[in-house]
Parts: structure tokens; C-alpha cells; sequence
């Protein structure tokens, strides 16, 4: 019996094997007392982070530093991401991020990004400098908890650098988890803006037979993904779900149910997967100026793009728009 389909796996960027160790981020003492041990990320200009690469693929682990390579102690824009929960040698052993850290010198390598456009990423040392968005898939889940929470504090404390009611500049505490302004002293908290998006299909049999996938205008052609929005204030997710849907292409949907979730710093999001029905038979209004086209697709062509092969494009592997749309595929 066939049965509504559901996430087979967690999204690329919601893995994690790091405890966040919230309580030790005020623990200036403790913290200190360990940099000698500690392990350290670094981030460049562009938020990209380091990973082994042996001329011809890139590692699925972060090259991470000793952190006595930046000094005796933690570094005044120093990021405190976790510890270690493991046993033995590794029990213990704190995770920190820097940023603004850029190679030296460097070649650029050119790979395929998103929707398969090529990107530039910089190789130096043995080691390629990537994007999140392009390999967060591809690295442990260690590796995608620290790349994923580095780049998302990272992307906040370039948006809050005043305070918000008096203009004052403010300065980072808690090893980067709290910006208090100098003039009046609030503290503000790191930002995470909820957006849902989600998976509508046909009324054909439980999980339909036909998605409906739309392009922004900024898209490459054929590249396509379902449907997405931010939540508005005083509104519901599932609210949202019917008015986004309604407004990016003016279909009614219903029976929203929720499938997963995946955080999304850029800048500082967290996507809110759903899954909705629709009639296929209503008029597909795409919004101008938002989406450039919205159309409806078979599972068999969803299942072709996602073997590569035909003319649609969809997501890559980091986001949880595959996800949805691969376990949505061979239901």
C-alpha cells in the first residue's frame, strides 16, 4: 500500500558531530586553557573553507588547523563552534572558526557549482578552497556541522556590526556568539530567518505523479527547484506555504505536511521542508519579476535530471531541495 512519502535521510547541511557546548561559551578560563589543543577552521574572504585535494577531487574533511598556528590564545574575532564528543585522543578537543583567512598564494580550479555552472575555487598548498553550497554534500558530518555554523556566524556578524537601537558599533563576545554594543550595552543574539519550501504534486494517486518546479530569472536555463518563501511576521509555516505557493504561481494547495528541516546560511536562513497537493488542472500564473517560468514535471523527468541526463536541472546535492525531490521521485 502505498503510503505518503517521507525524508529517507537528513539534508546535507543539518548533519552534525559536534557537541555546541552552549554553557562553555562564557567560560573564558576553560576555553583558554585548551587553545593549545584545539582544532581551528579557517574561512576566507569569500566564506569558502580549506579541504584536501589530491590533484584531481577534493576530500570529504575540512583541513583544519592546530590553533597554536594563530598564537598562544584564542584570536579576538576567534568563533567557538564545539567540542568533541568522541573517546580517546579526540574526547574533548574544541572546534574554533577565523575569518577572513585567504591562502597565500594560489591557481584557480574551475568546477561545476549550482545547476552545474562552473565556479572558481582556489587551489594552494594541496589544498582547495570551496563553497558550502558546492561541497557541503560531499564532506563527514563532522565537517558539515563546522562549515555550516562557521559560515552562518560569519554571515551575521558582517550584518550587526551596530546596534540596532542606538547606532552604536558593537563588539563580539562569547567567542562570537553575542554582539554588544559599546555605547548602550544590549546584546543581540545570532539571526536565523525561517523559509519554507516546498514540494507540490498532483492529485494522482497518494504522492502524485507530476511536481510542479519553478526558475528565478537569475537562474541558468533549466534549472529549476520547488517552491520557496520567507515566513512573514505573525504568520504560521503552514500559512506560508499556501500564500507563497499562491503568490510564485498563483496555485491553490492543500494537505501541507511537514517533512524536515535544514539550516541554510545564506545569509541566515533555515528551510523549512513541506509537501502539498495541488489540481494540475489550474492555470500556472508565474509572479512577474520573481519567477521567471513554473511548469509542471513527470517523475520520470525528475528522475532523468537527477541521473543527470536530459534538458532540467535541479539542486545540488547540498540542498534539501534534492532531497525532497529524489525521495519524492521514487516513491
Amino acid at each position: 500500500m502505498a503510503v505518503p512519502f517521507r525524508l529517507s535521510r537528513l539534508p546535507a547541511l543539518s548533519r552534525a558531530a559536534v557537541d555546541r557546548e552552549e554553557g562553555l561559551r562564557g567560560d573564558t578560563e576553560r576555553l583558554r586553557s585548551r587553545w593549545s589543543r584545539a582544532r581551528v577552521l579557517p574561512l576566507d574572504s569569500r566564506g569558502r573553507a580549506p579541504v584536501p585535494y589530491d590533484g584531481s577531487s577534493a576530500a570529504g574533511t575540512l583541513a583544519l588547523r592546530p590553533a597554536t598556528s594563530f598564537g598562544s590564545a584564542p584570536p579576538d574575532d576567534a568563533i567557538f563552534l564545539g567540542t568533541e564528543p568522541g573517546s580517546g585522543t579526540s574526547r574533548g578537543i574544541d572546534y574554533w572558526a577565523l575569518t577572513g583567512r585567504d591562502a597565500a598564494d594560489g591557481r584557480t580550479v574551475t568546477m561545476p557549482g549550482r545547476f552545474g555552472v562552473p565556479v572558481e575555487n582556489v587551489l594552494a598548498d594541496g589544498e582547495l578552497w570551496v563553497g558550502l553550497r558546492e561541497h557541503g554534500a560531499l564532506l563527514d558530518d563532522a565537517g558539515a556541522g563546522l562549515f555550516t555554523t562557521a559560515l552562518a556566524l560569519r554571515n551575521w556578524h558582517r550584518r550587526t556590526r551596530f546596534c540596532a537601537v542606538c547606532g552604536g558599533a558593537n563588539e563580539l563576545a562569547k567567542f562570537g556568539w553575542v554582539a554588544r554594543c559599546t555605547a548602550c550595552d544590549r546584546e543581540e543574539y545570532p539571526r536565523t530567518d525561517p523559509a519554507v519550501i516546498c514540494l507540490v504534486h498532483d492529485d494522482e494517486g497518494v504522492n502524485g505523479e507530476r511536481v510542479l518546479l519553478a526558475r528565478q530569472p537569475y537562474w541558468p536555463e533549466g534549472g529549476y527547484s520547488v517552491l520557496a518563501g520567507f515566513v512573514e511576521a505573525g504568520e504560521s509555516l503552514e500559512g506560508c506555504v499556501v500564500r507563497e505557493v499562491a503568490e510564485e504561481v498563483g496555485v491553490d494547495v492543500r494537505d501541507v505536511r511537514y517533512l524536515g528541516s535544514q539550516p541554510w546560511p545564506f545569509p541566515r536562513s533555515i528551510m523549512l521542508g513541506f509537501a502539498a497537493r495541488a489540481d494540475a488542472a489550474q492555470a500556472v500564473v508565474p509572479a512577474a519579476g520573481e519567477i521567471a517560468d513554473a511548469r509542471w514535471f513527470t517523475r520520470r523527468q525528475v528522475l532523468a535530471a537527477l541521473d543527470g541526463e536530459g534538458e532540467l536541472r535541479l539542486p545540488g546535492n547540498s540542498s534539501i531541495a534534492r532531497v525532497m525531490l529524489f525521495d519524492w521521485a521514487v516513491a
